[in-house]
């Protein structure tokens, strides 16, 4: 049984490929791209409705990445994407405005909101990779995001680790295909809250799974789930 202490909230950044109707022209140039990984993370959002019953709050977008990323940090240079016209200060901030900033701040509000409450909180980013990238085939099927420096994030990956070998025959890697600590939305939360009041995991599924859309995709989709909440 979960912590009474414990608040849980569920994210997903790229839940979607929606173009808003203002910036269409410029997309149509983009094609079958939006369908793709670069669009949006394919299987995403079913993942994450899966696991929105096991959370206090759960906070999704479904704008693509190529309008605004909104797992970048406002100083990244990949925060709008080639397909976005050319932004002047003022349309960029409107962009932002419209679509960056609500999302992000509903979720610190929220976790800050806990945290003065003295809850302690876990937040899950779902996200899924690309089986194949630049020409190398990425092997693994899941990967679990955490920052080593911080323990309650490093010993909540391991059990959540251990109890998904009990269950399934997945290969699981810690901090694979990305870094951990690497530029996102959970990084910039740890600069916000200390180790003690928040713990940040980013759950990435192999896209080879929602893509082939078969009964393994249902029972990984189910086996997460239920072995998060077993790790909680």
């Amino acid at each position: 049984m979960k912590d009474e202490r414990l608040k849980v909230i569920i994210t997903c950044e790229h839940a979607g490929n929606d173009i808003p109707l203002e910036y269409a022209t410029n997309f149509e140039a983009a094609g079958e791209v939006l369908t793709t990984h670069l669009g949006y993370d394919i299987g995403a959002l079913e993942l994450f409705e899966k696991f929105k019953p096991s959370a206090d709050f759960s906070l999704h977008s479904t704008t693509s990445r190529l309008v605004v990323e909104l797992n970048r940090s406002l100083h990244h240079p990949h925060l709008f994407s080639d397909y976005m016209p050319e932004l002047s200060t003022s349309q960029a901030e409107k962009v932002l405005n419209k679509y960056y900033h609500p999302y992000r701040e509903q979720a610190e509000t929220k976790i800050a909101e806990w945290v003065s409450k003295d809850f302690t909180v876990v937040h899950l980013s779902v996200h899924t990779f690309t089986p194949q990238l630049d020409g190398k085939v990425r092997k693994t099927d899941i990967g679990f995001l955490y920052d080593p420096k911080r323990e309650r994030e490093q010993l909540l990956a391991a059990r959540w680790r251990q109890q998904m070998h009990l269950k399934t025959k997945h290969k699981i890697r810690y901090n694979y295909p990305y870094k951990g600590t690497a530029d996102g939305f959970v990084t910039q939360l740890r600069r916000n809250f200390s180790n003690e009041q928040y713990a940040g995991i980013e759950l990435e599924v192999n896209q080879r799974f929602p893509e082939a859309n078969g009964q393994d995709w249902q029972e990984l989709q189910d086996a997460l789930v239920h072995t998060f909440n077993l790790a909680l």
